[in-house]
């Protein structure tokens, strides 16, 4: 969990007067007692009311309400666009996610934003460039480099020759059409681009640990080397 999630936690659990101790906030947000206690300081520092001391409990004097999210007219226009782009050419999950994300913005922004939200004139369609065999695999190979899950992929090139590849997934790239997956390709022992639409199969076998020379970083530089 990202320290600012955490924190908004934190707020949400003490809301209400109730009564809480460090123990049971680490337990509930699986942290230490100690990161509890720094986080709290640190809300306490920024402004938040919040009673009590360490061994006792800490609670949230009434009347305390985290601030309204506020965007400008041009960050809602962005986030609006970015998320049908994702509707109509992320994974199935991503799709999903991104339609919530436009629920729970409208959900806190003033009326007169709320009706800018609705009135962003940009949209995005498919037009049936992604499979939902397709969608499916863009969630399951993010979900992989997410996790460092070692993959084993079955693959076919542009002349359709088969070739399985043991590969660590690092990254996925959207190229207005076609999904490539980055990854290290330990049979070639180097980085290689897969187009999602030529996997036909991608079996998880095991994990792996990062290393700073099979990284997308470290793949991102030999791409600016070569354009050099």
């Amino acid at each position: 969990m990202r320290r600012a999630d955490r924190l908004f936690q934190i707020v949400q659990y003490l809301r209400g007067g109730r009564l809480l101790t460090a123990r049971i906030l680490a337990d509930r947000l699986e942290v230490s007692e100690r990161t509890i206690y720094r986080d709290i300081a640190d809300l306490i520092g920024s402004g938040v009311p919040i009673d009590g001391e360490a061994g006792i409990g800490y609670l949230m004097r009434a009347g305390y309400d985290l601030p309204p999210l506020m965007f400008t007219r041009a960050e809602i226009a962005a986030l609006v666009t970015g998320a049908r782009m994702v509707r109509s050419f992320g994974g199935a999950a991503m799709a999903l996610a991104a339609e919530e994300a436009l629920i729970k913005i409208a959900a806190v922004l003033p009326d007169d934003l709320k009706a800018r939200q609705e009135t962003v004139a940009v949209h995005a369609h498919d037009a049936g460039a992604l499979s939902d065999n397709d969608r499916l695999l863009v969630d399951r190979l993010s979900a992989a480099a997410e996790n460092r899950e070692k993959l084993i992929l079955d693959y076919h090139d542009v002349d359709g020759v088969a070739t399985r590849r043991t590969v660590r997934p690092l990254g996925l790239w959207f190229w207005g059409k076609v999904w490539t997956l980055i990854a290290w390709c330990e049979l070639r022992a180097d980085f290689r681009m897969f187009r999602i639409d030529r996997i036909e199969r991608a079996e998880k076998t095991g994990t792996f640990r990062p290393e700073r020379d099979k990284s997308l970083t470290a793949f991102f530089q030999q791409e600016v080397c070569r354009d050099g």
